[in-house]
């Protein structure tokens, strides 16, 4: 394709994105979950590298399809998600431009906060049948749980521990131009103005 996003800014839509993530499990097996609550605002620039990204995720969201494990996750041994119920990442810079680029940012996740980078594909845009234009992104990284001090885990009895400690992160992205007077700032704001776009 060899073509660059269109300048604007967009919000995320919900309802055709995904927030997905996966860990080792018993260093045997990978458990994959995603969150169901997230929204945020990406500008796109018309110089690549002063574009902007800012997101958030309700943590609370989680879902594993498994009800007991979801649980563990929002309680105080993992997340705290009642005290701390929201995640953000915020861009720090672009580099590369195209169909390919970086974003690097700021995630918080309870309270701490460190640098990450987003490996991201650009997939094209359109217009859907009601006439709603769209943009469509993939995205990657890696990080340590242990960077944000989530350090609970089990020994296992043959050695090892239950949970491992790096987490791939995938998001699959669509996004609509904003409306004017959209509130940006809540992910619910975000959610109904995607859906009436």
């Amino acid at each position: 394709m060899g073509q660059t996003p269109t300048p604007g800014t967009y919000v995320i839509d919900g309802s055709h994105s995904e927030a997905s993530f996966t860990v080792r499990h018993a260093g045997i097996s990978k458990v994959r979950g995603k969150f169901d609550r997230f929204g945020g605002t990406i500008t796109i620039a018309e110089d690549l590298s002063a574009s902007a990204v800012d997101v958030t995720i309700e943590s609370g969201s989680v879902n594993t399809g498994d009800a007991n494990r979801d649980g563990h996750l929002r309680s105080a041994d993992f997340w705290d998600a009642e005290n701390k119920p929201t995640w953000t990442f915020r861009s720090t810079g672009v580099e590369g431009g195209g169909e390919e680029f970086t974003v690097h940012g700021d995630l918080t996740v309870n309270d701490v906060t460190r640098p990450v980078d987003l490996e991201v594909e650009y997939n094209g845009s359109t217009t859907d049948p009601f006439g709603v234009f769209r943009l469509g992104f993939s995205a990657k990284t890696e990080i340590s749980r242990k960077d944000f001090g989530l350090t609970w885990n089990a020994a296992l009895e043959a050695g090892g521990v239950l949970v491992g400690d790096k987490i791939k992160i995938s998001l699959e992205v669509e996004v609509v131009p904003q409306p004017e007077e959209t509130d940006a700032a809540t992910p619910e704001a975000q959610q109904a103005a995607a859906e009436q776009a």
